[in-house]
């Protein structure tokens, strides 16, 4: 199934998140990861444009910006990304991850329209303290959310299989789902999963 992204909005207050004539209630997605695991080059894979903003200085994201995915010609988009500032990257200054809290907590904690979290990790270095914090933080509000992994094609198949069974065991999940938004491999599996929300 095509959808077609429309660029809604940036947030950088709870004030500021599209409100339900703007989204018609559709159901939310929200990417989060660190700031270099590659999520934005993930959401632009899923899209099939450069809807989202890839830097080479990680970290970039200050707001969280939405996408209205509309299917076909119709008026009401059927699925809404949320692309949430990346965390845990050295060179963002304190004052920048003070101000992470503020919107992001209410956003993942109190939004009706969120309707799945995808937690993103990087296959190609060991488990991060980061990611297990953010993976909890889910399980604890009992929200729902998909583990990740990004960067699947920079590891042989033997590796991949390691790599995704160690993170699992560190982040204590059933399940990560390996992707690669350089060679596309995984991300039909992904919609897959994003359309499950949609149904």
């Amino acid at each position: 199934m095509r959808l077609n992204p429309v660029f809604l909005l940036s947030a950088t207050d709870v004030a500021h998140f599209p409100s339900e004539s703007k989204t018609f209630g559709a159901p939310e997605i929200a990417f989060l990861g660190r700031s270099n695991v590659g999520k934005s080059s993930l959401i632009n894979s899923l899209l099939g444009s450069k809807q989202a903003h890839t830097s080479s200085t990680p970290g970039r994201t200050r707001a969280i910006n939405f996408f209205a995915l509309y299917q076909g010609a119709k008026t009401q988009p059927a699925l809404i990304f949320a692309d949430l500032p990346g965390y845990g990257y050295a060179k963002i200054s304190k004052s920048i991850s003070a101000e992470w809290p503020q919107f992001i907590e209410p956003y993942l904690t109190e939004r009706d329209t969120l309707a799945l979290g995808i937690c993103l990790v990087d296959t190609n270095i060991p488990p991060q303290a980061s990611d297990t914090q953010l993976i909890t933080f889910f399980k604890q509000m009992q929200r729902p959310y998909l583990v990740v992994g990004t960067k699947a094609d920079r590891l042989s198949n033997n590796a991949l299989a390691k790599s995704v069974a160690a993170l699992k065991k560190a982040h204590e999940v059933d399940e990560i789902l390996p992707v690669s938004a350089k060679t596309d491999a995984g991300t039909k599996a992904l919609w897959q999963r994003l359309m499950q929300v949609v149904e």
